[in-house]
């Protein structure tokens, strides 16, 4: 796929008038993990996840001509504030999508960015951040050519263009749940951009939730970046991502037909894959603290000794998801706070839940 586009250049003789674009996008959490890439952002194995909706990043996009064109003319705001670290990253992706956006050269961009849960700490920020980021860029060449009318058309490239942000943004632009990756267990699926498969999910998986227990807010000592990157020495690569591929067929149809136990069952095994993932790389690395071993033995004695279906998921950091169906919700949160939070940051945690994907503001 190529979305290189010359054409895409504005007529200096009649610019636009100075204008913002805001997008607010959330999080997902990953049930089938994607870990290993090649090439530009491109997954080794298929990954499924569930689109949030309170974890989420509000980035608003400021522009307008200047008179020097060449390179990109930014400046980024995180939370209100300066930050260089963000304004580089974001620069260089720019800079990246100039033959795909040229116009980009010609204006000078504001970037206003805030997050309504910790960056970096393994809540999958990057995924709202750049999918908020890249909707806006969607929006903006729309508004300024008229070349994005249709939906579909732009939540693809929207999709395309988050992944070569961060592979799991690409997830984040549709509802409910989706899959990025080649599977045959998914018609239409790509390595390139994702694919919306809520219209397959049993009802009861729209109603769901994920109460993130916030573990530690630090930055991770391993990024995912070079998480990623030390799968290409791992000696278990090639075993997991067949793995992968064959839990997909078994986790969409256990979602299709409402089937807790064995989504349950997966979401767990896959979390915990991910994590013994980073205990064999070389150098290996634990992500995982004591207060997430915790909350994983409270929670399966309790799920054990209630018999409700809550069950734990992890992202590549030591914070724990549960996920669970909204009718249980009461018991579920007392629970919470009853014997999980005091193995949180501050009894700190989230209220989340599987959303309708992100909104233009």
């Amino acid at each position: 796929m190529n979305y290189d586009n010359p054409r895409l250049i504005l007529d200096s003789s009649n610019p636009p008038e100075p204008g913002g674009i805001t997008w607010r996008s959330p999080s997902n959490i990953a049930i089938i993990k994607y870990w290993g890439k090649y090439g530009v952002q491109l997954p080794q194995n298929p990954s499924l996840s569930l689109t949030l909706a309170a974890a989420c990043t509000d980035t608003r996009l400021e522009y307008e001509m200047r008179e020097n064109t060449g390179g990109i003319e930014l400046d980024f705001f995180f939370h209100q504030q300066p930050n260089e670290a963000f304004d580089a990253k974001i620069k260089t992706y720019l800079e990246s999508l100039v033959p795909v956006f040229p116009f980009l050269e010609q204006l000078k961009f504001t970037i206003y960015s805030g997050n309504s849960f910790p960056h970096s700490a393994g809540i999958a920020s990057s995924a709202s951040a750049m999918s908020a980021l890249a909707l806006g860029l969607c929006s903006l060449e729309d508004l300024l050519f008229g070349t994005l009318k249709e939906p579909e058309a732009f939540d693809q490239k929207a999709s395309w263009l988050a992944r070569l942000g961060s592979g799991s943004a690409c997830r984040s632009i549709f509802p409910h749940a989706a899959v990025w990756g080649e599977s045959r267990f998914v018609p239409g699926s790509s390595n390139e951009f994702a694919v919306p498969v809520g219209d397959r999910l049993h009802e009861l998986f729209k109603d769901f939730h994920d109460d993130i227990l916030i573990v530690s807010a630090d930055e991770k000592a391993v990024s995912s970046r070079d998480g990623h990157a030390l799968m290409e020495a791992n000696p278990y690569a090639a075993t997991r991502y067949e793995q992968a591929r064959t839990r997909m067929g078994t986790l969409l149809d256990a979602m299709q037909a409402g089937d807790l136990e064995t989504f349950g069952k997966i979401a767990e095994d896959e979390a915990l894959t991910l994590h013994a993932l980073m205990m064999c790389s070389n150098p290996s690395y634990i992500l995982m603290q004591p207060g997430t071993l915790a909350i994983i033995d409270r929670v399966r004695a309790w799920r054990a000794e209630t018999g409700h279906p809550v069950y734990f998921t992890l992202d590549a950091g030591p914070n724990v998801h549960l996920l669970y169906p909204g009718e249980i919700v009461a018991e579920v949160r007392g629970f919470i706070e009853e014997e999980l939070t005091e193995f949180c940051e501050n009894g700190h945690y989230l209220q989340d839940w599987v959303g309708e994907g992100p909104e233009e503001l």
